[in-house]
C-alpha cells in the first residue's frame, strides 16, 4: 500500500430523495454499451464479438446485458454462471498483478494506492445480498400502465442473490482518512464507460457496504466485476459499481451522468426544476417485489402444481407473500427458510394450485419487515424504473 405504507407516488419519491444515487437500467436509446466500445470474449459462430465472458446461452440477451430466466433458479444463491449481467460497456479483462485501486480526493486526508493483495489483507466481511437492476420489469409497463417505457425491455430476471465477501468500504476509506466536511463518495469503474456512481458518506460507511472480492466463495467472475466491485445492499443495482479503479471522497454533492441525465425518475410527478441539475429524481433504494419462477407467459398441465418464486425488499427481510388467482381472494404462500435472518437476501416462497384448463392470471405480492407491500397500481416514469406492482402473470393450462 502506498501513501408503514406510503402511497405509491410517495413511496417512489422517498426512494429517490436525498442521496443522488441512480438506478441500474438503460437510458433512452441505450442498449447498455457505448458506441465504438471494444468487446471481449468469443462471439457466436458468425465471429461477431460479444460483450461478456460467460456463456450467454442460458440468458435472454439485451444488448450488452443478460437476463436470467427465474425458472432456472431454485436455491437461495444464484449460481455465478446464471447471475444476470448489466454492463454499461463490454466486460473488461483486468490483470490482477498490475491492478491498483486509487483512493483519495479533496475529502480525503491522503492519496493511497492499494494492490489486490493489500485489499485481501484487510479484515473481510461476508454477507448474502440480492442485487437488482432498477430497470427490471421495464418490459411490463405497457401491460400495467398502457404506456411503454424507454430502454431495454427487461422481464423479471435482472436480479440475483449471492454471497459476497471482501473488506468494508469504510475500512478502505480509513486508510486514506476522511476529512471533516466530506459529503459524497464517488466510485469509478475501469470499464470503457468509466461508470461512476456517487453515494453519501453515511452510506459508504455503512458496515454492510463492502468491496467484494469473491462471489459465492469464488473470485469475482469477470462479468461481475473482477477483481473488485462495490456491493451496496438495499440500493439499486448500478450503485454496486464493478471493476472499481478509483474511489474519490468529495466535499460537496457529486453530480455525474448517472444521477443527472440518466437513472432518474422522469415524469409529471418529478418536475425537473425541483431536482436540478438532474432531469428528475435520482433513485436510491429499490422496491419490495415478488415474482414467480415461471416463463412469461407460462404453460402448465392440468392438475396439482407447486408454484414457487422469489421476493425481496431493500428495507429488511420479506415477512409475507400472498398469491391470487384471477380476481379471487388473496391466499398466503409459504416462505422457505428463515428470510428474517438474512435481511439483505431474497426470500423464496411456494404454494399449491390445482390447475384447471383454461387461461388464468396469477399475481403475487410481498410485504416486508417495514410494512411496505406491493401495490396494485403502477406509476409511470419515462425511463421505466422501480416497477413493483403485483404483476399479472398469464398462465395457460391445457
Amino acid at each position: 500500500m502506498k501513501e408503514h405504507s406510503l402511497s405509491r407516488r410517495e413511496a417512489l419519491v422517498a426512494m429517490a430523495a436525498g442521496a443522488g444515487l441512480a438506478a441500474c437500467g438503460t437510458e433512452a436509446g441505450d442498449s447498455g454499451g457505448d458506441a465504438g466500445a471494444g468487446t471481449v470474449g468469443a462471439g457466436p459462430a458468425d465471429g461477431t464479438p460479444r460483450a461478456w465472458v460467460k456463456d450467454p446461452s442460458p440468458f435472454v440477451q439485451h444488448g450488452t446485458n443478460l437476463e436470467t430466466r427465474l425458472a432456472d433458479l431454485d436455491g437461495l444463491l444464484t449460481p455465478n454462471d446464471l447471475f444476470f449481467v448489466r454492463n454499461h460497456a463490454p466486460t473488461p479483462v483486468i490483470d490482477p498483478a498490475s491492478y491498483r485501486l486509487a483512493v483519495g480526493g479533496p475529502g480525503a486526508e491522503a492519496e493511497v494506492e492499494l494492490s489486490l493483495e493489500d485489499l485481501r489483507a484487510l479484515p473481510s466481511h461476508t454477507l448474502i445480498s440480492y442485487i437488482e437492476c432498477a430497470g427490471n420489469w421495464r418490459g411490463f409497463f405497457q401491460r400495467v400502465t398502457g404506456r411503454t417505457a424507454s430502454g431495454s425491455q427487461w422481464g423479471t430476471g435482472a436480479v440475483g442473490c449471492a454471497e459476497w465477501s471482501g473488506p468494508r468500504l469504510a475500512d478502505v476509506l480509513a486508510l486514506a482518512g476522511v476529512r471533516d466536511g466530506a459529503v459524497d463518495v464517488n466510485v469509478i469503474g475501469l470499464d470503457e464507460a468509466g461508470w461512476a456512481r456517487p453515494m453519501p458518506l453515511a452510506k459508504a460507511l455503512d458496515p454492510d457496504t463492502i468491496l467484494a472480492l469473491t462471489m459465492n466463495g469464488e473470485p469475482l467472475p469477470p462479468d461481475h466485476g473482477f477483481p473488485v466491485r462495490v456491493v451496496v445492499p438495499g440500493w439499486v443495482g448500478s450503485s454496486s459499481v464493478k471493476w472499481v479503479g478509483r474511489i474519490e471522497v468529495a466535499v460537496g454533492k457529486v453530480w455525474v451522468r448517472s444521477n443527472t441525465t440518466s437513472y432518474v425518475l422522469v415524469g409529471e410527478d418529478w418536475p425537473a426544476d425541483r431536482y436540478a441539475p438532474a432531469d428528475g429524481a435520482p433513485i436510491t433504494t429499490g422496491a419490495v417485489k415478488s415474482a414467480l419462477a415461471l416463463p412469461y407467459p407460462a404453460e402448465l398441465s392440468p392438475g396439482p402444481q407447486r408454484l414457487r418464486g422469489f421476493a425481496y425488499s431493500p428495507r429488511g427481510g420479506v415477512v409475507r407473500v400472498e398469491w391470487r388467482l384471477n380476481d379471487g381472494p388473496w391466499a398466503p404462500a409459504r416462505l422457505i427458510g428463515t428470510p428474517e435472518a438474512l435481511p439483505h437476501a431474497w426470500a423464496r416462497f411456494e404454494f399449491e394450485w390445482d390447475a384447471q384448463p383454461g387461461s388464468h392470471v396469477i399475481r403475487t405480492r410481498a410485504t416486508d419487515a417495514a410494512g411496505d407491500i406491493q401495490p396494485l397500481d403502477a406509476v409511470y416514469n419515462e425511463k421505466g424504473y422501480l416497477l413493483n406492482v403485483a404483476l399479472p402473470h398469464p398462465v395457460e393450462v391445457g
